[in-house]
């Protein structure tokens, strides 16, 4: 039941506004449970979470049951929302487990239905049928066992629909601070790219088709279109490394009394764009900082053209391990550029 298809960001979007509707059904009370039920479900097909989709419809019909009894699947989304009850024999004293399947919109019903018996319980000439609350029949001496059995029932139809409105909400409200959370991610993120996308060209022409190239092998499907994205972030350093810090005879550094040898060839793309930082930024924090996160993302990137280039086509395996390699690149090139 592991849902990996992300959604779109129409899709987030959309799903981010019908959040805060059902929290607001909710928290105002302001339409039938089974209703917000259904919304739920819409909410989870938005973001694919395909077993709380089916769980939410579930919810608002009630859950299947056939001459085998209820269905596995069905039995362990019921499990999972909560439904679950124990019940224990008188004789044996075994206890067994058990789930209740009605509907949302049947418990309400039901609510209803038993509010409007014990109100009618009151009335001591009238015995309510604990068959169907809504039967009555006159009964001058009234039947007090009967009026318990309906507070019973009550009891527990009430208490079933509040965890149902509790589980729906916990759920609702969980995936309204994912949204909300994500929405603000993605804004922060899209400030930086808009400033890099911007600034980048005058140092490296070529920066626009390179970024083209990562963007639409994120789209991708395919791993090896990953590794590519990745790919081109490398270029991307590389390139910028050319711009601002040519390729140049190696230089001998002191480093707490050692001399250290600094190359910065060609290929030395990393140890080119650190020593830009250190010549041209006042705050050793800075460097400290992005110098350390440059070192992380550029031996990474190194070590998956390597392995690209000696034939290994899943260096990259997951779509996210390839954002991740993108946004770093696009905060360590908005600091250097931030120098330049």
């Amino acid at each position: 039941m592991e849902d990996t298809i992300p959604p779109s960001r129409q899709a987030l979007r959309e799903a981010l506004a019908l959040s805060e509707e059902i929290l607001r059904n909710l928290e105002l009370n302001e339409v039938p449970l089974a209703n917000i039920a259904l919304k739920t479900s819409r909410l989870a097909r938005l973001l694919n979470d395909f077993s709380h989709q089916k769980m939410m419809e579930y919810e608002a019909s009630g859950y299947p049951s056939g001459p085998g009894g209820v269905p596995a699947e069905a039995y362990k989304l019921a499990v999972l929302a909560g439904r679950e009850f124990e019940v224990e024999d008188d004789k044996s004293k075994e206890v067994k487990k058990y789930i209740y399947m009605t509907s949302i919109e049947a418990l309400e019903q039901q609510v209803q239905g038993f509010e409007t018996a014990l109100t009618a319980a009151r009335d001591p000439d009238v015995s309510i049928s604990s068959a169907n609350p809504h039967q009555h029949v006159f009964n001058p001496a009234g039947n007090r066992q009967e009026r318990l059995a309906i507070r019973k029932n009550a009891a527990q139809a009430r208490e079933r629909l509040s965890s149902r409105r509790s589980f729906i909400y916990s759920y609702s409200l969980q995936r309204h601070y994912e949204l909300k959370f994500s929405g603000i991610a993605d804004d922060i993120f899209s400030r930086i790219r808009e400033a890099v996308d911007a600034s980048i060209g005058s140092k490296v022409p070529n920066a626009a088709q390179m970024l083209s190239a990562v963007y639409e092998n994120l789209q991708s499907e395919n791993s090896e279109d990953w590794s590519n994205a990745v790919h081109s972030c490398r270029r991307i350093l590389q390139a910028l490394a050319d711009a601002l810090y040519p390729s140049r005879a190696e230089k001998v550094v002191e480093v707490n009394g050692k001399s250290r040898t600094i190359k910065l060839g060609p290929d030395n793309y990393v140890n080119r764009l650190i020593a830009f930082l250190e010549e041209h930024s006042d705050s050793e924090r800075f460097q400290a900082i992005v110098g350390s996160h440059l070192g992380f993302i550029g031996e990474r990137l190194d070590s998956v053209f390597q392995a690209a280039q000696k034939g290994s086509h899943s260096t990259i395996v997951t779509r996210v391990e390839a954002d991740r390699y993108v946004v770093y690149t696009y905060l360590v090139v908005g600091d250097i550029l931030a120098l330049a």
